[in-house]
């Protein structure tokens, strides 16, 4: 591809302005950069992870490289098109993406194919997609348009708070039938600590967290593998080939990492020792093949990313776009805790709870509602860039 085209490939994505005297750079570079870091980074893991499950399955150990390079394709075009749509438009139609989540909920729930004994996916063509990774970035829109328009509500009223919870509640109940209490997990999460950016009252957050450690402790009690996976969590080598066998083989893995790691592609775990290498267990397998070194990276990655999330969040409030400004820090909080939960599980500081590292992780619905979610904080970066450089132009000299 041509200079030229390139650059019209750039115009077309975010536009060129200028302004009297400065260059106006339109959205995020760095931002952009560490974000197709991770993404390669994840294809490379996933490709080194997969290749003995894939040669199990199909005599192909490129399988899941294939399908994760389709993923990367299809979600680089939905990004096209995304960095294209304006805020405005995604919170005009937040009631409408919540409703469309909600009925998808319900149709796993019929249709849905079965994996490990939850009924998670949708089947389209070759592919699955997972409904739940949508849920989240549709109650996220919804809750940031719901602030724009109730933020006082919400501050001075408590049903004004307790309304957001009984729409999350609602997602946590299909999600739970499916089941899935990972994504019940960061839905709450960030749902608690968007309503805390938006000045909700210490007194409300205290009732619903004690509301939600409650009920979290008793759906743990009342499903035996649940307390399993909390047992195993707490002491892993007492029953190393039973409930504890996945946790063990993580650790082993990172043991074996050591520094500088064995070599990409020389991992022993991969080799169907460690079950989930290439999905829920990928940061354990970077570990084995890349070592410290390679972990502290990808762990700056992901730090920075959910940093500038957060930056740009505040930069938009402070411009008062507050529907923008509350999306990009419920991206941030949501990109965080995710990381956090798996990068946890996996060294055995957390329980398992079955959700993916963002970017990285092979799994295409995560994988493309994930970029999506990135792009739009591209385009609230580029929104506040816009409004700053316009009022530069205006203001008196």
């Amino acid at each position: 591809m041509s200079i030229f085209a390139m650059r019209r490939l750039k115009q077309w994505l975010v536009g060129s302005y200028q302004t009297e005297n400065t260059a106006f750079v339109p959205y995020d570079r760095t931002l952009l950069w560490f974000t197709f870091g991770l993404a390669v980074v994840g294809f490379v893991m996933v490709t080194s992870a997969s290749m003995p499950v894939g040669q199990r399955l199909a005599e192909d150990p490129f399988l899941f490289a294939k399908r994760d390079g389709i993923y990367i394709v299809v979600a680089f075009c939905i990004a096209l098109v995304t960095m294209r749509i304006p805020m405005a438009i995604w919170q005009r139609y937040s009631s409408l993406m919540l409703f469309g989540s909600i009925l998808l909920l319900l149709v796993v729930l019929g249709v849905g194919s079965s994996v490990n004994g939850a009924s998670r996916w949708i089947a389209v063509g070759p592919l699955n997609f997972q409904p739940a990774e949508l849920s989240k970035l549709a109650l996220f829109c919804y809750l940031s348009s719901y602030l724009v328009r109730k933020v006082e509500e919400v501050r001075n009223n408590f049903w004004g708070f307790c309304k957001p919870m009984g729409v999350m509640l609602v997602l946590a109940v299909l999600l739970l039938l499916q089941p899935d209490l990972g994504t019940v997990v960061v839905l709450f999460v960030t749902t608690l600590a968007l309503l805390f950016l938006a000045g909700a009252k210490i007194w409300q957050f205290l009732a619903i967290i004690g509301s939600g450690i409650a009920a979290v402790v008793m759906l743990i009690i009342v499903e035996p593998y649940r307390v399993r996976r909390i047992t195993s969590f707490l002491e892993p080598w007492e029953d190393p080939f039973g409930s504890g066998y996945q946790l063990t083989q993580s650790l082993m893995a990172f043991g074996r990492g050591d520094l500088l790691g064995q070599g990409l592609g020389n991992s022993v775990q991969k080799l169907e020792y460690l079950p989930e290498a290439h999905t829920d267990f990928i940061f354990s397998i970077l570990a084995e093949e890349l070592g410290y070194i390679g972990v502290v990276l990808v762990l700056l990655m992901v730090f920075f990313i959910a940093f500038r999330a957060m930056q740009i969040g505040r930069r938009a409030l402070i411009l008062d776009q507050r529907f923008s400004g509350f999306l990009a820090c419920a991206i941030g909080i949501w990109f965080t805790f995710q990381s956090l939960v798996n990068v946890g599980a996996a060294a055995g500081m957390l329980p398992t709870k079955g959700l993916t590292l963002p970017l990285i992780s092979y799994g295409g619905s995560s994988l493309i509602i994930m970029s999506t979610a990135i792009v739009m904080l591209l385009r609230i970066d580029y929104e506040t860039r816009l409004a700053q450089a316009q009022a530069f132009v205006r203001s008196p000299k």
